[in-house]
């Protein structure tokens, strides 16, 4: 695990010159050693003196003994936190009410629906759907499916680019009790068919853009499950049920009921986790609830605001955290099949829109643009996600005007979401430092080599104090729906992401797999991810899928992948080391394959050809100092290669092509 990384200097700069919690942990020691001393003078001045010469007594011993630093914590984010427990308090009110009511997100939809018929739900390029359409369109999509044989607990595959079609499928086979499982539209082949089949779809229904896809992986789906198909198919070799017609003619009024709770299954969202091919997560009513809540009430959004969600509706952020603003308060969402960094501002202005979503990537290109009319015109005064880089944060702002960067962190399955709504630069949100056992929330030690918990003579895991390095994980409680884990589809992958005598002998939390560092404040400031999972454009990357698609097309040779950090550039950029002795790789041959196999988040940057590979004793693959080479030449022996978009092929790397990698003048 690298401490060289921007943000982890950055995190350290920020709390430079600050006395670090490890001081005022050892302060609070003090205080509790000295707390019966304290009330034994405070009861004798009392009584000698008077209650005001017993007050200062108390304050006197209380700095002394180092209790400053923690008042200075105190008074610093005191209104923070507060704001954050009147959220954390409204949410759990309304979830325990919801649930008593057995409520669901559809329910709540309706509501909305009734509430303004005629208001705008949807935009999409020219369209807009309003809310009574969405209802009504639900509607149809519940009753057709419905009367097809589908059931509560049956799960059913969505697979199609962003379109209000979407949201319209899962909410309204949510109506009949039916799961969604939503799927990344990037994926082709072995990973889209094992998503498939991981969720035990009965059936898929796919945009008629997905054709191609669905007809490659065909021979690997279950004889008897049924396809279904939006929109005009790019391939004719396929003999789905074509749904638009059928639904047409589908009645609009409300499904038969079915008996849910509000802690039943919504839908599925796939996560690569940190091993293994991506993992279906369960997102209940009660998780779609809340944290679409949590961002609707910290960052203020209203019910005249219109939201631009260009992330992908398969993911949390904009399936869940973008398309619940509908759900939450009755906004409008602005919506595109994929996000177009030339077309984000005039969509803004187009659709009037004042709120929009982001990942780091889609600020760097944004800032990468040339200057439009439309950045200064459009009425955008928040942008809420994950990843803006601490060195572009102010830049970002002032070049466009947008008054409030809100960054989030979480985890679709997990139960420690934690958000910056102050404009802290560079922090992807808080704990409290003030009261931490009202949102149990903290960063234990781990192994920078193994990635697993450090432990201490009693074999409990060990606090990460301010200042240092520690994977961010947050206390499972039973009966708590917020704080409870949902888990996976699998319950074998649920269980490895479940750490087991914590601080005490019996708790449990869950991991997130986030190693992050906590200033005094309590901001917490993202470093790397532990196991071997990388982050690139915005997409999580599991390390061993990319290397058996390698090593399949390679002759089985040994390969590893790895992520690098690139200048410039958010998260990591893809690197495999390939075992090649006799120089006989066939780059060409090994491009196509990866084209064919993998989207292009996940496709290598840069290859590294080795004679031979690394491996421990176990003959687990090393990883560590690869990563620490990177794809420098004047470390690395080694032939060295990266992608170039311009020509679509693997080229050599050279001290000056290395050079102008690390300014940008070479894109990757």
């Amino acid at each position: 695990m690298q401490h060289n990384s921007s943000q982890f200097k950055f995190a350290r700069q920020l709390s430079a010159g600050i006395r670090t919690a490890g001081d005022v942990a050892k302060s609070r020691m003090w205080q509790k050693g000295v707390l019966f001393l304290t009330l034994g003078v405070f009861v004798k001045v009392f009584f000698q003196t008077g209650a005001l010469l017993a007050f200062l007594a108390v304050l006197a011993v209380y700095l002394l003994t180092g209790g400053w630093r923690f008042a200075y914590v105190v008074a610093r984010t005191f209104q923070r936190d507060a704001r954050a427990l009147k959220a954390l308090l409204m949410v759990n009110l309304k979830v325990r009410s919801h649930t008593r009511n057995n409520m669901t997100i559809a329910k709540l939809f309706q509501a909305q629906a009734k509430k303004h018929p005629e208001k705008p739900c949807f935009l999409f390029e020219d369209q807009t759907w309003t809310y009574g359409q969405v209802e009504e369109h639900t509607n149809r999509v519940a009753n057709f499916f419905y009367e097809a044989g589908y059931r509560k607990g049956d799960t059913v595959a969505l697979f199609m680019e962003n379109r209000p079609d979407f949201v319209c499928f899962w909410l309204g086979l949510s109506k009949i009790g039916v799961v969604s499982a939503l799927i990344n539209f990037n994926l082709r082949l072995k990973p889209l068919a094992h998503c498939i089949n991981a969720a035990d779809a009965k059936a898929l229904i796919f945009g008629g853009e997905m054709s191609e896809a669905v007809k490659d992986i065909l021979p690997e789906l279950p004889a008897h499950m049924r396809l279904f198909c939006s929109g005009r198919m790019a391939s004719n070799d396929l003999m789905p049920t074509h749904l638009d017609q059928f639904l047409d003619r589908a009645s609009t009024y409300p499904p038969p009921s079915t008996q849910q709770t509000f802690r039943d299954k919504l839908f599925y969202i796939y996560t690569s986790g940190t091993t293994g091919l991506p993992k279906a997560a369960v997102v209940t009513h009660t998780r779609f609830f809340y944290m679409s809540y949590g961002i609707n009430d910290v960052f203020r959004i209203k019910p005249s605001d219109i939201v631009y969600d260009i992330l992908p509706l398969y993911h949390t952020a904009g399936g869940i955290l973008g398309i619940g603003q509908v759900i939450q308060c009755g906004a409008t969402v602005a919506m595109r099949p994929k996000f177009s960094a030339s077309q984000f501002w005039k969509d803004c202005v187009k659709y009037n829109c004042t709120v929009a979503q982001y990942i780091g990537e889609i600020c760097r290109y944004l800032l990468a643009q040339p200057f439009r009319p439309e950045e200064q015109q459009h009425r955008v005064r928040l942008m809420f996600g994950n990843g803006v880089k601490p060195q572009i944060w102010r830049q970002f702002q002032e070049r466009f005007g947008v008054s409030v960067i809100g960054e989030f962190y979480g985890a679709t399955e997990g139960n420690c979401s934690v958000v910056n709504f102050e404009n802290k630069v560079g922090a992807v949100g808080f704990t409290t430092r003030i009261a931490p056992f009202l949102y149990p929330v903290t960063l234990v030690k781990v192994d920078p080599e193994t990635g697993n918990p450090v432990r201490d003579s009693s074999g409990m895991c060990v606090h990460a104090q301010p200042g240092e390095l520690g994977e961010l994980v947050g206390k499972i409680v039973k009966g708590n729906p917020m704080r409870e884990f949902d888990g996976y589809v699998n319950k074998g992958a649920t269980q490895k992401k479940i750490l087991h005598d914590v601080f005490k002998r019996g708790d449990v939390a869950f991991m997130t797999g986030d190693v992050l560092l906590m200033d005094e404040l309590g901001y917490l400031y993202f470093h790397d991810r532990t196991g071997d999972t990388f982050r690139w454009r915005g997409e999580n990357v599991s390390t061993s899928e990319v290397e058996a698609i390698i090593s399949n097309n390679v002759g089985l040779r040994d390969a590893v992948v790895y992520g690098v950090e690139v200048p410039g550039s958010e998260g990591c950029a893809g690197m495999a080391a390939i075992a090649d002795e006799d120089n006989s790789l066939d780059l060409v041959s090994l491009t196509s394959a990866l084209q064919r196999s993998l989207p292009s988040y996940a496709r290598p940057v840069f290859l590294r050809l080795m004679k031979e590979v690394d491996t421990t004793g176990t003959f687990k693959l090393k990883k560590t100092d690869l990563r620490k080479e990177s794809f420098d030449p004047g470390k690395v022996k080694d032939r060295l290669f990266y992608f170039s978009p311009t020509s679509g092929k693997y080229e050599p790397i050279t001290a000056s092509v290395y050079l102008d990698i690390c300014n940008g003048k070479v894109r990757i």
